[in-house]
């Protein structure tokens, strides 16, 4: 009976090793994976908006027909909601335009992209800033206004962002007269 009960137990050592080197093995194994999917992950997560080859090609070649010729600067992709690429062209003047496509390269807008002269955007006085943030929370009851500065958009005279009750962020646009241009979720 001893000997029967030594043969168990030694059976059973064996067993709970073999179950212990499983469980390192599918352990280290599942560590392995998580590191090389983490890692492809990141890579893609921190992978540079620009686009390149042939897409930057054909893209890059629609801004520059929309706005009647001209060289690629920079082409990106957007991550504003129904856009899909931001366009820089310079022009055969010199001058710069901003294009924006969407996902079939047809033209959203363009805009003269105002050299910078190397002075300070203008400062928002404080009777304008209390004036754009009512302007704002009117458009967002129970709203809070994260930033107020002048712009430098043509017909746009103030850029706020405001983070609504729900906890989307949103880009409001304001004329000088303080009334709601655009609002467009920051995303």
């Amino acid at each position: 009976m001893q000997v029967t009960n030594a043969i168990r137990k030694a059976g059973n050592l064996m067993n709970t090793a073999k179950l212990r080197s499983k469980r390192v093995i599918v352990t280290t194994a599942a560590v392995a994976a998580l590191a090389v999917g983490g890692g492809v992950w990141a890579t893609a997560a921190s992978a540079d908006a620009d686009v390149s080859g042939a897409d930057r090609d054909r893209v890059g070649n629609a801004a520059v027909q929309a706005v009647g010729g001209g060289t690629v600067v920079d082409v990106e992709s957007s991550d504003d909601r129904g856009e899909a690429y931001e366009v820089e062209v310079r022009k055969p003047d010199g001058a710069e335009v901003d294009v924006v496509l969407d996902k079939d390269l047809k033209v959203l807008s363009q805009q003269a992209d105002t050299p910078d002269t190397g002075t300070a955007e203008p400062a928002v006085t404080d009777a304008q800033r209390a004036s754009a943030e009512k302007a704002v929370l009117d458009a967002f009851p129970g709203g809070t206004v994260l930033d107020v500065e002048a712009s430098d958009d043509q017909g746009v005279a103030y850029e706020a962002e405001v983070r609504d009750t729900g906890d989307k962020e949103w880009d409001v646009e304001l004329d000088s007269a303080f009334k709601v241009l655009t609002k467009t979720e920051d995303n």
